[in-house]
């Protein structure tokens, strides 16, 4: 039967990996100290920064799997879980992590801007691949917080470990915009794959079926995360997904509604409104038009 743990404390996931708790709300993990393992199913209460040196099976993130590679840097947020499957042989852990308690960041400026950083919702496939010079970089990071966690608590330990996961974790966002750049030939295609869909979408009874497409539906038929597929689109275009979406709704729209034998509230609710009056708005709000003006007009 496969194991399962539930991590809701710093001092629960040391003692898995035995360490010693210096902080009660945050810890730096050397993995080859742990003990060996096998495959396991992992809850998280707590914000995980895993840089793994081993392969250790394949990890199932949500309902998405993905063949770990040696060398990445993956996050994990509280809520989440990771599944390690096809590991059923005992291997060593290694790598280094960086574990930390909501309660760590509460009341610091890194709380009220931890929603900004989405990689921690990305999907595993989606983990950030290190050069030897960033990895370094990181590394360097997780000492900082480790030297801190040494010394004896004081007023400003809170402070100071938190500033210097804000540093981490703005070093991370520039590694990413990089990645989205260095992989180009990977996400070569995604534009038109977008494009594809929303034309397909509304050549369906999907919008009577779903309604109007939502970018996280656009993101799961294309194989990404929502805030992944969100900033990759944002990166190449300019535009968030969302604006994207709308756009082509409205390029939907004006040929529609040069069909006369269509009201405005038929067209509505073909392209998947609920409302006539939510697509109204939205066409005013684009095109500077009601529909029915922008028909006269035309």
């Amino acid at each position: 039967m496969e194991k399962e743990y539930n991590f809701k404390t710093i001092s629960e996931y040391n003692s898995f990996n035995n360490h010693e708790t210096l902080h009660p709300l945050v810890s730096v993990i050397d993995f080859s100290k742990a003990n060996k393992r096998t495959g396991s199913k992992m809850n998280f209460d707590l914000y995980c920064i895993f840089l793994k040196d081993v392969k250790c099976g394949d990890l199932k993130y949500g309902r998405h799997n993905y063949d770990y590679q040696e060398g990445t840097l993956v996050f994990v947020s509280p809520g989440q879980t990771i599944d390690v499957e096809n590991k059923v042989d005992v291997y060593q852990p290694m790598g280094h992590g960086l574990v930390f308690h909501p309660d760590l960041i509460r009341g610091t400026s890194l709380a009220k801007v931890l929603g900004d950083y989405h990689f921690f919702s990305y999907h595993t496939n989606e983990a950030l691949h290190l050069s030897s010079k960033e990895r370094q970089l990181i590394l360097d990071l997780f000492q900082k917080v480790k030297s801190e966690l040494e010394q004896s608590i004081d007023k400003h330990s809170k402070k100071l470990v938190a500033s210097t996961v804000e540093l981490l974790l703005n070093y991370c966002d520039r590694f990413y915009d990089r990645q989205f750049i260095t992989r180009e030939t990977a996400n070569k295609g995604v534009l038109e794959n977008f494009e594809e869909l929303l034309n397909g979408y509304f050549k369906s009874e999907k919008p009577y079926t779903i309604g109007l497409p939502s970018v996280a539906y656009c993101a799961e038929q294309l194989h990404f995360s929502a805030n992944y597929f969100g900033d990759l689109i944002k990166k190449e275009t300019g535009k968030t997904a969302q604006e994207f979406i709308q756009e082509k709704i409205i390029d939907v729209a004006k040929d529609k509604i040069f069909e006369r034998d269509r009201s405005v509230s038929e067209i509505a609710y073909e392209l998947g409104f609920r409302y006539p009056q939510h697509f109204i708005r939205l066409f005013k709000k684009r095109v500077g038009h009601t529909p029915n003006e922008y028909r006269i007009l035309n």
